[in-house]
């Protein structure tokens, strides 16, 4: 692989994991617009490392104070982490299968832009806020398992579960981004331990092109978060929503007539 593609690689996976538009759709379709197979596993393993420094520099003071004062809420963020472990144990090769080709990622962006209208119109609504309780923790993080379709942002949809819960913006920004921990430190983990057991993985991709991969995710990500959180404070979320209703249209266009 090329270090500009392992460059856009990591840039793609940095800033749509944190952006409500589907970090797995968007990796899965510029794969194919490059012309690479994803760079082999151990690629995949860098570009969640990346992804996971990012939010763990945002969260790391945030989550020390749970560790030590708050660790209710630390209990609150592993329950509701769970629907998605199960979720992505259970059917994670399935769904793989199913939607590897990624024919259909237009459905799933077009369902991600309908979830980001609904929310945007609710958040201009406003209304009295209600605080984070366990129930509407792990109520988001049932949410979140719906996020294992390729082409449905895991941000988008916990966003969207925390403010139908009437969590206010900020603390539905905040859920979400904890949330994203777990759920990327999993993913690491899991395709850490399947890399490990490939023969010839490490030759499938350069060592430079894993740093810069995982160094632009990085970068990615950080800048990613710290977009949200400043639109989460002020904005809506209808640019994203009507990006993805874009996206999903030329995508439906060159599957069926084309």
């Amino acid at each position: 692989m090329e270090l500009w593609k392992a460059a856009v690689l990591g840039i793609v996976q940095g800033l749509t994991e944190f952006l409500p538009v589907s970090s797995s759709g968007h990796l899965l379709l510029f794969e194919r617009i490059l012309g690479v197979d994803g760079g082999g596993l151990f690629l995949g393993v860098m570009l969640h490392a990346g992804t996971l420094l990012a939010v763990l520099g945002v969260y790391a003071r945030r989550l020390w104070e749970m560790f030590r004062r708050a660790r209710r809420q630390l209990l609150w963020l592993i329950g509701a982490t769970l629907p998605a472990a199960l979720v992505g144990v259970l059917l994670g090769d399935a769904i793989d299968r199913l939607f590897f080709g990624g024919e259909w990622l237009w459905a799933a962006f077009a369902l991600t832009s309908l979830l980001l209208f609904l929310t945007d119109r609710k958040l201009r609504a406003g209304g009295a806020s209600r605080p984070l309780t366990a129930g509407r923790a792990f109520a988001v993080g049932a949410a979140q398992a719906l996020a294992v379709l390729p082409g449905l942002s895991r941000s988008g949809v916990t966003l969207a579960a925390g403010t139908f819960c009437g969590l206010s913006r900020e603390d539905a920004a905040d859920f979400s981004f904890l949330l994203s921990i777990p759920v990327i430190a999993g993913a690491f983990a899991v395709q850490l331990l399947s890399a490990l057991l490939e023969d010839g993985f490490v030759v499938a991709v350069s060592w430079q092109c894993l740093a810069v991969g995982a160094l632009c995710a990085a970068v990615g990500g950080l800048v990613s978060v710290r977009a949200m959180l400043r639109r989460m404070r002020r904005g809506g979320l209808w640019p994203f929503a009507l990006y993805l209703a874009l996206l999903a249209l030329v995508l439906a266009a060159l599957r069926f007539f084309c």
